[in-house]
């Protein structure tokens, strides 16, 4: 049973050490971030999931303890997904974002694993993957920490340029991660978030996927694309 899920962005620059001098500029999400896994906790669940784009190298499960690494942005800086021994490959930056938001809020309120999900998927095996999760819990208390951006065309500076229909795309994002409408967030058009850049799509279909029949409230805590980048936080439960 899904009991709770937080909503948060991925970009490496979320982490102070990989921003530096810049690091100020992302201070509203980080917080909106650690206030969204403030309610994971307060939802008292059996497990902790972790998911997040991956490239197709690193797609698939990930166990307690695996190492991830920011070594690739010119920082000197590991972390573990939750508290183990380091093993196994590494993590892939969306999770390793997750990893680093774990470790700076001392997530110690349930066992954690990861999933990297890959961003071409499906909407239909999305949501098929999502109750997978439910259903492999033996009718545990399941929560998701789910990262992923919007689109990345927000702006002329952004990495993918201008795009007049992302403002768009990213309200209706935005709209069904704070409402915690699983139907809404699975009508998002997966062509269109390519086209977009919109990493966190399918990982947003996932989490749908998984709350189909939780009846779960929503809150918008946090929208902004700063670099041009949509950034969202919501937390579900």
């Amino acid at each position: 049973m899904l009991v709770a899920a937080a909503v948060c962005p991925c970009p490496p620059l979320l982490v102070p050490e990989v921003a530096a001098g810049a690091a100020h500029e992302m201070d509203a999400a980080r917080a909106a971030c650690y206030d969204a896994l403030a309610v994971l906790a307060a939802a008292r669940p059996d497990r902790l999931v972790v998911l997040g784009p991956a490239e197709q190298f690193a797609r698939g499960s990930y166990p307690q303890g695996a190492p991830g690494s920011f070594r690739g942005f010119g920082v000197d800086l590991d972390v573990r997904l939750g508290k183990g021994a380091a093993e196994g490959r590494e993590l892939p930056p969306s999770l390793a974002v997750g990893a680093w938001l774990l470790e700076r809020t001392e997530w110690s309120a349930a066992p954690v694993e990861g999933l990297g999900v890959g961003e071409p998927l499906a909407p239909e095996r999305c949501a098929a993957a999502g109750q997978d999760l439910v259903g492999s819990g033996a009718g545990d208390r399941l929560a998701l920490l789910v990262l992923g951006d919007g689109s990345n065309c927000r702006t002329v500076k952004a990495p993918g340029y201008f795009d007049e229909r992302a403002a768009a795309f990213d309200a209706d994002a935005a709209r069904a991660l704070g409402d915690a409408d699983p139907a809404s967030v699975l009508a998002l058009d997966a062509e269109l978030a390519y086209e977009l850049g919109a990493s966190g799509r399918s990982s947003w279909q996932v989490l749908a996927g998984a709350a189909q029949g939780a009846d779960l409230s929503g809150r918008l805590l946090h929208d902004e694309a700063p670099y041009g980048v949509g950034y969202f936080v919501a937390s579900w439960s």
